[in-house]
């Protein structure tokens, strides 16, 4: 790779697992060199390493959320959630997948989306004043766009049923009755799907919530 023939003019950290990683191709240090590129500006660099390792590492975590800033970072926010929606849905409480998540689908305006990632940031991290802002101003936006309406769609949340963004008109219609039910059939779907997260957790060892 043209990117092992650099001159010596970024930081000593990227040389450090670069060496490691030209000892042994096959090992996970590909996903902390990956993020040394990436904040070296190597973007492309970055995705190629992720992309080498992620051949051999199909399944590690820690890869496939380097790969994803490295996307991020070049703005390719579908790549970021093709990368993402399989982690969260086997590893939930990984909070940095969902916070990239988030933050892909916001600046896609899929705000319903957005919304749930940030939930489960706070589910999680319950002390996260930003997050809890942000939950709040989403649900405020998503309300006035009639934007929480379930449909069957297991892309790109794959844990829970997707929300779709509608008119408001088309969604709830001008009846407050068929407003409150859809806002009772969300706080349904949010509590089933906060017993997924238990069961998760339960499985998994996970400690339970601070605070």
């Amino acid at each position: 790779m043209s990117f092992f023939n650099r001159e010596p003019r970024y930081s000593p950290v990227l040389y450090s697992y670069l060496k490691r990683y030209q000892e042994d191709p096959t090992s996970r240090v590909f996903a902390p060199l990956a993020e040394a590129y990436r904040k070296a500006g190597l973007l492309d660099e970055a995705v190629e390493i992720s992309r080498e390792g992620l051949k051999h590492h199909p399944h590690f975590v820690g890869g496939r959320v380097a790969l994803a800033r490295a996307l991020f970072d070049q703005k390719a926010y579908e790549g970021v959630i093709e990368e993402l929606a399989p982690v969260i849905q086997d590893a939930p409480d990984n909070l940095a997948a969902q916070r990239l998540l988030a933050e892909s689908f916001l600046i896609q305006g899929r705000i319903a989306e957005a919304l749930g990632c940030y939930k489960m940031v706070l589910y999680f991290s319950p002390q996260d004043s930003e997050v809890a802002r942000l939950v709040e101003e989403l649900e405020v936006q998503a309300y006035e766009k009639g934007a929480l309406v379930l449909r069957t769609d297991p892309y790109p949340l794959p844990q829970v049923e997707s929300f779709e963004e509608k008119d408001a008109s088309e969604a709830i219609g001008s009846d407050p009755g068929l407003r409150r039910q859809a806002w009772a059939r969300r706080v349904e779907l949010l509590q089933n799907l906060l017993l997924r997260v238990e069961r998760y957790r339960t499985k998994t060892g996970v400690s339970g919530l601070h605070g």
